[in-house]
């Protein structure tokens, strides 16, 4: 199955600290399964969900539109999920239902996450 492309919509802004300190980084659970994040990643808080995105990552999709905040202006990629199962994320894995998204920030599906039909479905729009 093909994946569709999509942006985010333009009223989802997040609020994002980058973990700039000389540290081995933490661990911590969240999506079902165990989360790494590092040294130079960041931490965001997305209408009261807080999760880490890798440095790379934050970097090639985020844009600052005032301090602390910011606008994913990446497109994604996007395929509605058919089964159960889990998705190696570049923190860890997260683990979806049926009928969840498995979102990629690359159109060859690397740099994958998945997300719920409905937080993907507000979220997020269809490029035509």
């Amino acid at each position: 199955m093909k994946r569709t492309k999509y942006r985010k919509r333009e009223q989802q802004v997040v609020t994002g600290v980058q973990l700039n300190l000389d540290t081995d980084g933490f661990k911590y659970n969240y999506w079902g399964g165990l989360q790494l994040c590092r040294a130079g990643d960041w931490l965001v808080d997305n209408n009261g969900e807080c999760y880490t995105i890798g440095e790379e990552s934050f970097r090639k999709t985020y844009e600052e539109i005032s301090p602390g905040r910011f606008v994913k202006t990446a497109a994604v990629w996007a395929i509605e999920t058919r089964q159960c199962g889990s998705v190696k994320t570049n923190e860890g894995y997260t683990e979806y239902v049926e009928g969840d998204y498995l979102v990629a920030n690359n159109e060859d599906g690397s740099d994958a996450y998945a997300v719920s039909k409905e937080k993907f479905e507000q979220m997020y729009e269809r490029i035509e």
